[in-house]
């Protein structure tokens, strides 16, 4: 019941359980001690290289085009100079009892949303936070359920 089934397309074929140097195995030491000779440039160097070379007139045409009125390229050099803003949520004060039970606290949350003293965003954000506070009371919870555990056994 355990045998593998071979699609006919797969029949014959074995895996190769090890590509590269079959004689190198985990732990032992390189067998090119001085690893890359200096000087030899891999083919992202090459592109970057040549990017590079050309950045100054690519950002010209771009500044151009945007003075001509292409707002895609606006758009570009304004993402570059000016960066969205984050947004950030406004302070909002409603009652929240920190002694009551996670789940009264949540409801205390969601009558704020009512009220209209926190907005729906805040809230989610909020209870969503609850639920994190829960989680790691759980965690620590099972923490410490495992310890007295371990000490009943020894």
């Amino acid at each position: 019941m355990s045998e593998t089934v071979q699609p006919d397309w797969m029949q014959g074929f074995v895996p190769n359980p090890q590509r590269g140097n079959p004689k190198w195995r985990k732990g032992m030491e390189s067998p090119c001690k001085s690893g890359r000779p200096p000087g030899i440039v891999d083919r992202r160097m090459k592109v970057t290289k040549a990017l590079m070379d050309d950045a100054p007139a690519v950002a010209r045409v771009v500044i151009d085009a945007a003075l001509a009125g292409d707002m895609q390229a606006a758009n570009i050099l304004m993402s570059r100079v000016a960066p969205p803003i984050k947004v950030q949520a406004e302070r909002v004060e409603f009652e929240l009892s920190p002694d009551a039970p996670l789940a009264a606290q949540a409801q205390q949350i969601v009558a704020a949303i009512a009220a209209g003293k926190v907005d729906p965003d805040t809230g989610r954000t909020l209870i969503a936070s609850l639920h994190a506070v829960a989680d790691i009371r759980a965690t620590e919870e099972l923490e410490h359920r495992i310890i007295m555990l371990e000490a009943k056994q020894v």
